[in-house]
């Protein structure tokens, strides 16, 4: 089958498929998830980063704060249970959304725990399209979706290459199950 040829030598999920696949194409294919790891390891590294050192986003009220545009959101949101569960601590919940996604960018961009990195990272985007962006329309307007949907080949591949997690993987492969000594 034509199609089949065009993914030999590609690794999925770090597993091979039909052979070694020597040449551009088997190389583009291995690394075909790379960019969308890079660009999303980054962006939800500086979102942290950003919420982080933004006074009025973790503030309960006023322009630019997480409390007003959970009050915003409220009534339009798929979820308002969520919001409602959000409002009750604005700041305590920026934090955790901060370092939500301090953990999950980091994580992405150095390929430590990928898998669960990226779920984490589904899940907040996620969450803010069910509160923050599901009254967008159309629904393609919105980010949140879309980076929902981005994060899924992540989840479905970890990060089998230029990661630690493929560093201890090899490991592992050369000394057994023992990590240490």
């Amino acid at each position: 089958m034509v199609h089949a040829n065009r993914t030999i030598g590609a690794e999925l999920g770090g597993v091979a498929v039909e052979s070694s696949g020597v040449g551009l194409r088997g190389q583009l294919a291995r690394n075909a998830l790379l960019p969308l790891r890079l660009f999303l390891g980054a962006t939800f590294l500086y979102a942290g980063i950003d919420k982080l050192t933004d006074p009025a986003f973790l503030a309960t009220s006023g322009a630019g704060s997480l409390g007003e545009m959970l009050r915003q959101v409220h009534d339009v949101a798929a979820l308002p249970q969520l919001v409602d569960l959000a409002q009750k601590s604005p700041v305590g919940f920026g934090y955790a959304i901060a370092a939500g996604e301090l953990a999950v960018g980091l994580g992405t961009l150095v390929g430590l725990l990928g898998r669960l990195a990226a779920l984490g990272g589904a899940l907040i985007a996620l969450t803010l399209w069910l509160t923050v962006s599901w009254a967008t329309t159309p629904y393609y307007y919105g980010n949140d979706l879309a980076y929902l949907m981005a994060w899924v080949p992540l989840v479905l591949a970890g990060t089998p290459r230029y990661s630690l997690d493929a560093a201890l993987a090899n490991r592992r492969k050369r000394h057994g199950t023992q990590l240490f000594g």
